[in-house]
């Protein structure tokens, strides 16, 4: 047997045995209050209990006062988009949903229930969600298969008065907008002039390019290129999300699309990028190749193609990790502490904008420490802060919260402001 085969399995039977031992899986639901006396018992549970039923029964939004609402988010999913393996039904996707719990727990203290639904349909997905809506303060979309998570999400928009946010379309678009900004900053570009080419043009390419053009970047300047080719205005094969990025153009494939582009990201699958591609680019370009877990091409290969681009991964064994984890917990914090019926495009531009300018910032000691560096600044190799920087919990939440906070009654600004 090979090494590469041993090494494979070991790590195989590691991630096996962390979800199995001690105990399966990753969660479990602990009191937040006393329960050892028959006094804490008679608080707990009848007869005490009525009486914050009776207040919410007379005014709902004391929910946030006497019951968890406002710290609990259900992450949901059909299962049909999990990570790169595809659609592998609801309950293949609940190691994954687990895991979302744990992040949004300990980077943001936010208190998650996971659920797995077997839907047929987009709009049996919608009833379920809506029917279980009162229980939480935040509802976050994952793994659902595009274009149906986009009418997922806007019907339930629609319906409900909490925020509603699809991670995979939002998230990842915050993520790769703070990170683009920074990468041309080092690059001495900008967004409004840059000439990009998305690869990709499912939920997270969609949602990026979307908030990509919220914050200045032109629809002239773009080329988006999915699996048949560059979506030009000719094609007849469109949906509504990407004819909003159709181009009348003469250019068909990918490699033509790269010529003199000053952005590729790459959303898609691996090794479909070639260095010859990343060569015809613009001068200093830079190339997100995020596909996991193996990207559009491998560091290794384009830095050998260029050694004047900027390069980021969705790896964590790389720089510049484009991780969904230093946005969606702040993200939801913000939101929460503000009780926002929603997560508008203002709030994800303040977190892209607080996570751009916290990059720039010096890096603290305790980040040094935890990821084992003598030195990390702003550059090339480091666009992005790091997940476990500390500052992430405080910055984003409340740049997130104060664009909220335009729009929520005072009583909710003040309670987030005195959070």
């Amino acid at each position: 047997m090979s090494q590469a085969l041993l090494t494979k399995n070991a790590a195989k039977k590691k991630a096996l045995d962390y979800h199995r031992l001690p105990k399966p899986g990753k969660l479990s639901v602990e009191s937040s209050k006393p329960c050892s006396t028959q006094a804490d018992l008679s608080l707990a549970y009848t007869p005490g209990v009525a009486q914050p039923v009776l207040e919410i029964a007379k005014n709902p939004a004391r929910a946030y006062d006497y019951t968890n609402k406002g710290n609990l988010v259900a992450v949901i999913t059909d299962g049909t988009a999990i990570l790169g393996l595809g659609n592998r039904g609801p309950l293949a996707a609940k190691p994954v949903m687990e895991g979302k719990a744990v992040l949004f727990k300990q980077f943001a203290g936010i208190d998650v229930y996971d659920i797995e639904v077997n839907a047929k349909t987009p709009q049996d997905f919608i009833k379920v969600v809506e029917a279980i809506a009162p229980t939480f303060g935040g509802i976050n979309l994952e793994d659902i298969a595009a274009p149906h998570c986009f009418e997922i999400e806007a019907a339930l928009k629609k319906k409900l008065d909490i925020p509603v946010f699809h991670d995979d379309q939002h998230g990842t678009a915050t993520i790769i907008c703070a990170g683009l900004i920074n990468a041309l900053h080092v690059q001495g570009k900008t967004l409004e002039t840059a000439r990009i080419v998305c690869l990709g043009a499912g939920a997270a390419g969609i949602a990026s390019l979307n908030l990509l053009v919220a914050m200045g970047a032109q629809k002239r300047n773009i080329l988006l290129v999915d699996s048949k080719g560059v979506v030009h205005k000719g094609r007849t094969d469109l949906n509504s999300f990407k004819k909003a990025y159709a181009r009348q153009t003469r250019l068909r494939t990918l490699d033509e699309a790269m010529v003199g582009a000053d952005v590729f990201v790459g959303v898609s699958g691996a090794n479909l990028v070639s260095p010859a591609m990343v060569k015809s680019m613009a001068d200093k370009p830079v190339v997100f190749a995020l596909a996991n877990p193996n990207p559009e091409i491998a560091p290794e290969k384009a830095k050998a193609a260029r050694s004047d681009l900027v390069m980021a991964t969705g790896r964590s064994d790389y720089p510049n990790q484009v991780n969904n984890v230093l946005g969606f917990p702040f993200i939801f914090r913000g939101a929460l502490d503000a009780r926002a019926k929603e997560i508008t495009q203002a709030m994800l531009i303040a977190a892209v904008n607080a996570l751009a300018e916290l990059a720039r910032e010096p890096v603290p000691a305790s980040v040094l420490k935890a990821y084992k560096l003598k030195k990390l600044k702003f550059g090339p190799d480091y666009i992005l802060p790091k997940p476990f920087d500390p500052r992430l919990a405080q910055r984003v939440p409340q740049a997130v919260a104060k664009a909220a906070l335009k729009k929520v009654p005072k009583a909710a600004a003040k309670k987030a402001k005195r959070r």
